[in-house]
């Protein structure tokens, strides 16, 4: 397989597994949404997936080369990472924070930005909607526009993997629906997607797999039609839910409906 592949990747603290055993594989080309409650596992496994945490058993690979044994230099030019929260104490611009993911494809002895970086640079910033704050200093922004800031910074580097940490839990509806659809655009362009998120509507409407972890491992795995359905809830997140179907669309919708009761009778997923 040309994509990712993780396989049987462990994390440990000590004596406590925070990924035991977790397997996933994902094609060029599509959205995977990483899902499941706080402390399920997600950003664990993104960072070890990049080798920015390191993994006690287990392989990582994307279009066939171990990903975490990579150079730093030659992963940059591979994939891309946006993190939760990212915060710097430069007074730099959001232009120079955007031009940042340039940074890995320039030489050592150039001066300036060449006109394909300026080109890329501005478009990101546009197509996440920010175009009007290139000048501002990212520090003064909110901490939405500093994440989709961010997110152009990532998709400057035209990575062929982009891996995104809750992108969306500072934005408004109308910019989480920006940044979904741009991730969208971006993977039918060829791009892989691997993106945690805590909504599960939106990851139903804008991811082609969804893998569910709960306390490390891999609950659930497969298209959201498969995978959204109220036991599975009960059992990983402790809520009742209904699942709906939208008209036209093949999307679940998930309608929430009380937390289930400490006694409930789900089995928890192995």
């Amino acid at each position: 397989m040309t994509g990712l592949v993780i396989s049987g990747a462990e994390v440990r603290a000590g004596q406590k597994a925070i990924l035991a055993g977790v397997s996933l594989s994902a094609e060029k080309g599509t959205v995977t949404g990483l899902l499941g409650p706080n402390g399920a596992g997600k950003s664990t496994l993104i960072l070890a997936a990049l080798g920015l945490v390191p993994l006690a058993a287990g392989r990582v690979t994307f279009e066939g080369a171990e990903l975490p044994g990579m150079r730093p230099a030659d992963r940059a030019r591979l994939c891309a990472y946006v993190e939760q929260a990212a915060t710097t104490a430069e007074r730099l611009t959001v232009r120079d924070v955007v031009a940042l993911g340039r940074v890995p494809f320039q030489s050592a002895w150039q001066a300036a930005p060449s006109e394909r970086d300026e080109e890329l640079v501005a478009t990101t910033l546009a197509e996440l909607g920010m175009a009007a704050f290139a000048n501002r200093l990212y520090h003064t922004l909110s901490g939405g526009e500093q994440q989709r800031v961010q997110i152009a910074r990532a998709l400057a580097q035209e990575p062929r993997l982009l891996l995104l940490d809750e992108p969306t839990s500072h934005l408004d509806i109308r910019a989480q629906l920006m940044v979904l659809e741009t991730l969208r655009r971006r993977a039918d362009s060829g791009c892989m997607v691997l993106v945690a998120l805590h909504d599960l509507n939106l990851a139903s409407r804008y991811c082609d797999r969804l893998v569910i972890l709960d306390a490390g491992r891999v609950a659930a795995e497969g298209p959201p039609a498969d995978v959204l359905d109220p036991a599975l809830l009960r059992a990983v997140y402790g809520v009742h839910a209904t699942i709906a179907q939208l008209p036209d669309t093949p999307a679940p919708l998930v309608i929430y409906d009380r937390p289930a009761v400490e006694d409930d009778s789900a089995a928890k997923y192995d």
